[in-house]
């Protein structure tokens, strides 16, 4: 399979603590790989380090086979990053929320957002201001984004969080749809998933840091 993304001797430090170091990993299209760990291991700190939003760390980063500062631009556009909180300003609407982060790199026209916040079961909500919805509806509003970027890397923070049961099976099944497609998946969750892909997992916050494990 195609690499599409991997870091070499990875190390980041927060505050004067080593959240972790020597950690090299490899993810191929088709491919799941979870960051796991306890609290305060560093899970987040890595996606953002992964998604190019967090530049203090030592260690190289490689897209496509090539250095991620070599065409950052190339990255990013390649890219779709959904982190912890949800990201929407809520006094905007769904519809005005996905608007404003599509205009970024993909804009998206009116009937494509519908269709967007359809596919997260946000049918008449479109048009209402976000404060009047609840937790789990703004993080499906984040969630739309992944209907309106054909971007083949998904770095996810916690995508299940306020989601109940049955949208939590929606989201693996549309993670599970994106790898078989040939796209990539990184993500944290305390979920325990149940993905028909190949599922990696690096564990943080252990003395052995650069091995990836396969699930």
């Amino acid at each position: 399979m195609q690499e599409l993304l991997s870091g070499q001797n990875l190390a980041c430090e927060r505050d004067d603590r080593l959240l972790f170091s020597k950690l090299d990993f490899k993810l191929h299209c088709g491919e799941v790989l979870q960051i796991a760990g306890p609290n305060g291991s560093g899970k987040t700190s890595l996606l953002r380090i992964l998604a190019g939003l967090l530049p203090d760390f030592d260690g190289t980063l490689f897209f496509q086979g090539k250095p991620v500062q070599s065409d950052s631009d190339h990255f990013r556009e390649n890219l779709l990053f959904i982190g912890h909180q949800p990201g929407i300003k809520l006094n905007l609407t769904p519809e005005e929320n996905l608007r404003w982060y599509q205009s970024l790199y993909h804009p998206a026209d009116t009937d494509q957002i519908y269709q967007a916040l359809a596919q997260v079961k946000l049918t008449g909500f479109e048009d209402v201001p976000c404060y009047t919805l609840s937790a789990g509806q703004h993080r499906r509003v984040a969630l739309a984004r992944l209907f309106l970027h054909a971007a083949p890397l998904w770095i996810l923070d916690e995508p299940f969080t306020a989601i109940d049961q049955g949208g939590v099976k929606e989201i693996e099944q549309l993670i599970a749809d994106h790898a078989q497609q040939g796209g990539s998946v990184i993500l944290t969750t305390h979920h325990n998933l149940s993905l028909p892909v190949e599922l990696n997992v690096i564990q943080l916050g252990q003395s052995h840091q650069s091995e990836t494990e396969q699930a």
